[in-house]
């Protein structure tokens, strides 16, 4: 076994082990906003990434922007009655789409299964319903990536920021204490959730929400952009307090080896 200390690592889906970009999200979330006459950007889409669907759904319409649209629409703003209403519809259109997005980041797989050799357990954490993970696991598990554990915010009572998901992953991977467990994920939520629960933290940039790119858009940038845009991702997940951050899953794994050495020291998140 390679790691004394380290016993698991808690990871994001969408953006961090599949679906290059986040782009499952934006895609239902922006189409069922259109279909409801008040269109939303990619960027109202992604501001409150991570969270439980509902929960984002709410923040949206509490934009001032969309509230405003809402109103101009509908004479009134957007109610609870309307985000319930929303998130309802927007079920079924992530459902639609969500196996055409659901395949693994380039390395993900790979990097999971040396960690596992290594002696580490995977746990995953959402803000999809446990309806909507379901897909998700399926179509990851068909190209090579599944995790040990999986828990969604309507199994614990609440989503991130809180560590509800981050606790039941401990008690289901018998992972202790949360100190040697780390979460990773492509959010500030995501980074929020694992600080909650007093676990290591790292922040995933290029293939991730706060920069919300297609692989083949990310490719096609040149590398001077690339490295611009991985600056500003890194600098909102550190801001929000991520220990560490990478462009990827695969490019985290040194990573563990400082937060191992760190832990050797003494030392905790």
């Amino acid at each position: 076994m390679k790691y004394r200390h380290l016993r698991a690592v808690v990871l994001d889906w969408a953006g961090t082990a599949v679906d290059f970009g986040s782009l499952a999200p934006v895609t239902a979330l922006q189409r069922v906003f259109a279909e409801n006459q008040v269109p939303i950007t990619a960027e109202e889409a992604r501001a409150h990434m991570g969270t439980l669907k509902k929960d984002q759904i709410r923040s949206i319409c509490a934009g001032a922007r969309v509230a405003e649209a809402w109103m101009r629409r509908y004479g009134k703003p957007p109610a609870e009655e309307d985000v319930e209403r929303i998130f309802s519809e927007f079920l079924p259109r992530q459902t639609e789409i969500l196996a055409e997005y659901s395949t693994p980041i380039p390395g993900a797989p790979e990097t999971v299964a040396a960690w596992r050799d290594e002696g580490l357990l995977i746990g995953s954490s959402t803000g999809y319903t446990r309806a909507l993970l379901d897909v998700v696991m399926s179509a990851a598990a068909a190209q090579g990536y599944s995790p040990d554990a999986s828990v969604t915010p309507d199994e614990v009572g609440a989503g991130r920021p809180k560590p509800f998901m981050c606790y039941r992953n401990a008690i289901l991977l018998g992972a202790y204490p949360l100190w040697h467990c780390v979460k990773i994920g492509d959010t500030p939520v995501d980074i929020a959730e694992g600080l909650n629960a007093g676990m290591w933290t790292i922040g995933i940039t290029a293939t991730g929400n706060e920069i919300g790119l297609s692989q083949t858009e990310w490719e096609a940038l040149s590398p001077d952009e690339r490295c611009s845009r991985e600056r500003e991702a890194a600098a909102r997940l550190t801001g929000a307090g991520a220990h560490f951050t990478a462009s990827s899953l695969a490019d985290s794994a040194p990573l563990l080896d400082e937060i191992e050495r760190r832990l050797d020291a003494g030392e905790r998140p």
